[in-house]
């Protein structure tokens, strides 16, 4: 179900679905306040992840390039928000998140070992999106299709020709595809999984 065919629910209801996200917004722009000692001591960085600091798994998602880069995704963030809607509740967008976290950190150590450093949400917003249309299949399949079709040209293009014209403008340096494919990866993982975990319970 999207944000054009959601019952109407009390105000109290649908401002908690909002609550991870309103987190997380908070979460990138104190980060992003930090300036460049936060970016340098929070980002992905192989070296670091090397030695210990592990912690740069899930903190490298919340720092940017700068504070364009953090609006930006901010605002994409809004954006599939209203568009997935329902599809998932408030533990599921944060389930979804992590799970996307974590599948671009593992991908970028294990299968771009050549990428140093990596900052941004982007990457998360694309597991979101993956998530997202496979949790909306069956309430919504011709918009789960339509947003499937639409990341997946999205990631094919990338992977052909490199960055998007314009988005590492945008941003204001360099764009990691590879982390857009690894967390759209993260992003199915968990969504069939959770549409795997929902449907069996409901058969018990």
């Amino acid at each position: 179900m999207n944000a054009f065919s959601a019952p109407a629910r009390p105000f109290r209801q649908r401002l908690g679905a909002w609550v991870p996200l309103l987190t997380l917004a908070v979460v990138v722009l104190g980060a992003e306040a930090g300036g460049e000692a936060a970016r340098l001591l929070f980002r992905y960085d192989r070296a670091g992840l090397e030695t210990g600091e592990l912690w740069r798994a899930l903190t490298a998602h919340v720092v940017h390039l700068g504070w364009l880069h953090a609006v930006m995704n901010l605002a994409a963030l809004g954006i599939i928000r209203l568009l997935i809607a329902e599809a998932f509740s408030p533990a599921d967008w944060v389930g979804a998140s992590a799970a996307s976290a974590l599948g671009i950190v593992a991908g970028l150590y294990y299968l771009s070992p050549e990428i140093e450093w990596y900052v941004g949400l982007s990457g998360v917003l694309h597991g979101l999106l993956g998530a997202g249309a496979i949790a909306l299949r069956r309430s919504a399949p011709g918009f789960a299709g339509l947003l499937a079709v639409g990341l997946a040209a999205k990631l094919l293009l990338e992977q052909a020709s490199g960055p998007l014209p314009l988005t590492e403008s945008a941003a204001g340096g360099p764009v990691v595809v590879e982390a857009h494919l690894y967390g759209a990866i993260a992003g199915v993982a968990y969504g069939t999984f959770r549409s795997a975990s929902r449907y069996w319970r409901a058969r018990l």
